[in-house]
């Protein structure tokens, strides 16, 4: 886990899916009140971001539960309205339209040489499938070359938790490993990724 400097990502602008303005990481006076899950999506458009998301919220009721605030962010509005109508997501959402807490955290942007390879690779072709399989969908709108991740930031903004970045648009962290870096138990089955073979995840 590389080592980030909070302060300056929680002076970042983000706004609120209703317009309002407020500082990144400052979801209060300062750093979070309390224990804070961020998801930053690399497209709300995105399917496999869309099915990403709907795993990361099966764990919502026991963040809830624990006190802890579960919060995801995005790049841009394009896809926001669709991503919210899916009900795909089910903590808070923010748009970061400068994509700075992005750069500060290192959540890296595909050039458009690179982002092909990356789409086409088996992480991003098992998720596909297993979103498919769930009825989720996604479309090719917005900014394709941005990459996400999560960051999981301690009460007061004391200590980095889980810090972690995308290497592929496929990957994603798993609710197990959530669960431990928050230290709570949760009472939910993570969705399976797919075997790939020849008549699988081909698309």
């Amino acid at each position: 886990m590389a080592k980030i400097e909070l302060k300056p990502v929680g002076t970042n602008l983000l706004k609120s899916v209703s317009g309002e303005v407020v500082p990144g990481l400052e979801r209060s006076n300062g750093f979070p009140s309390q224990l804070t899950c961020y998801f930053a999506s690399h497209r709300f458009g995105c399917q496999v971001c869309r099915w990403t998301a709907a795993e990361i919220s099966k764990l919502e009721p026991d963040l809830t539960a624990h006190g802890i605030a579960l919060v995801g962010i995005g790049p841009e509005e394009t896809g926001l309205e669709e991503f919210k109508e899916g009900g795909f997501f089910k903590g808070d959402l923010y748009i970061d339209e400068k994509k700075q807490c992005y750069k500060d955290l290192g959540f890296k942007r595909y050039t458009a040489l690179s982002v092909v390879p990356a789409a086409l690779g088996k992480n991003v072709r098992e998720v596909t499938t297993k979103a498919k399989a769930q009825g989720i969908q996604g479309n090719f709108t917005g900014d394709l070359l941005q990459s996400g991740g999560m960051l999981i930031v301690a009460k007061g903004g004391e200590k980095v938790l889980l810090h972690f970045v995308q290497d592929s648009p496929g990957d994603y962290v798993p609710l197990e490993d959530i669960s431990k870096a928050l230290n709570i138990s949760a009472n939910v089955q993570a969705g399976e990724r797919p075997q790939c073979n020849d008549d699988v995840c081909t698309r």
